[in-house]
Formats: C-alpha cells, structure tokens, sequence
C-alpha cells in the first residue's frame, strides 16, 4: 500500500511497543529508519537481529530525547550518515501514574520532559532540517487520556494534550514549506505501556471501549504510515484516534 523507498525515518522510542512496530512497518514498506532509545541495549540489539537482513534498514541511536544537548548531537551526528530525513515519529513516551494531590513532583516533571519538551526539541531541530528540502512529515503519538483525562494520569493528559496543542501552532508556521505535523492518539493498545494494569481495571477500561478490545500496534502504525505518506500530503495540524470509538 505505502512506498517508502530512498526515505529515511526517525522513530524516537523505536526499538519496544508500538515505536517496535511503527519501526518494522516502515522497514517493511522500504524506508531506513533511525530508531533511537533511552536505555536497554539488549532490548534494541535483539530487535535489529530479530530483522534478519532487513536490520541493514535499521540504525540504532541511543540518547535521551528530554536532554536537549542530547537531542542536538544526535542530529549532528546523523548528519554525516543520511543523506537526509524525510519523517521524524516522535514517539518516546513514558507514565508515572498516581493521584494528583500525592504526586511526587518529580513524576510530574518527568513526564513532562520525555513527552513534551521532547517532542518539542526533536521537532524543532526536524523542522530545520527539512525546510531545506521542503519536505517533511512529523507525527507525534499522542494519546486518547490527552482528551479524556483519565484519573491518576494529571502529568500523562497534560503532557500528550500539550503535544496536540504545540503541533497545531507549528503546522501553520511550517505548511508552506510542505512540512506537515500530526498527531496520532492511540487509545488502550496491548503493549508493555499499559502491561502493569490490575486485571480489574483492564477489564473496566474494556467496558468503556464500544468495540470491547484493546487495539493491535498494527492498528497504530497502519495510521502513521498513512499520515506519513504522499497520500496525506493535505492533512496537516490534526489529530487521529485510533482508541476503537472511545
């Protein structure tokens, strides 16, 4: 369906859950991808074995993408080993949950640093780069708790609601030079994200869903691939729920 040939990819938390298979749908629609991660190198090494031949399509980048000083070596260093980047998945995500009134500041803080400043550092310097080809496509993964607020998740709601807001306001200031910027927001999807939920409360958040499942990392990644694609080369400052009607 998608023809990613000669494009390359930056997928940041792209070696587990759905970042791992954002990464692999690209693969295996032609693209080389860049797939960055914070910390376990045994998780990314056994992911790019686990592609076989495919894993030349694969470069692995490790850095923190809330340590700005970070961010910017990393893009000084791609620099001289791409000849350019054609999409950038801002997809690093993590939670801390807990109730507001009993929130550690520094879970507040956190979160907000991997899921806003990070998207916003790895956007700017995107934007950057790709209005000197005048082509790019960002997508940031968002999340269905940035419209619904689920409880105990003050610090999560906020910081993927912030992403939706920040990229609307930079979509009207990069449209001209055929950039684009989505946002994608998964609703319960069945990776390691949301594996230390109570069986209790897995089952209540199946009830609110109309379709009474939990969507596939396939569902995810079919949507980024679209929005990253010529084909949506009009669709630009908007958000896409992938959460099966809720």
């Amino acid at each position: 369906m998608f023809n990613f040939n000669n494009q390359v990819a930056i997928v940041t938390g792209g070696t587990r859950g759905i970042g791992k298979g954002i990464t692999e749908a690209y693969i295996e629609n032609g693209a080389k991808v860049i797939a960055t991660y914070t910390s376990n190198d045994k998780a990314a090494l056994e992911f790019k074995e686990s592609l076989g031949e495919k894993g030349s399509q694969l470069i692995l980048k490790k850095f923190d993408v809330s340590d700005h000083i970070a961010v910017e070596k990393f893009w000084d260093e791609i620099a001289s080993e791409v000849e350019k980047v054609d999409i950038l998945v801002n997809n690093s995500g993590i939670r801390r949950d807990g109730l507001s009134p009993v929130m550690p500041e520094e879970d507040w803080t956190r979160v907000i640093d991997v899921n806003l400043s990070g998207t916003f550092y790895m956007t700017k310097r995107a934007v950057s780069h790709f209005m000197k080809n005048r082509y790019g496509r960002i997508i940031n993964m968002s999340s269905i708790g940035g419209k619904l607020g689920l409880p105990g998740q003050a610090n999560y709601a906020a910081s993927k609601a912030g992403q939706i807001a920040m990229s609307k306001s930079i979509s009207k200031e990069v449209a001209k030079k055929g950039i684009t910027i989505n946002n994608v927001c998964p609703g319960f999807i069945e990776t390691e994200l949301i594996s230390d939920l109570p069986a209790e409360q897995v089952k209540e958040y199946k009830k609110q869903v109309p379709m009474k499942r939990f969507g596939k990392v396939e569902d995810v990644a079919n949507a980024v691939l679209f929005l990253s694609s010529d084909k949506a080369s009009y669709i630009t400052g908007t958000t896409l729920d992938i959460s099966g009607g809720l």
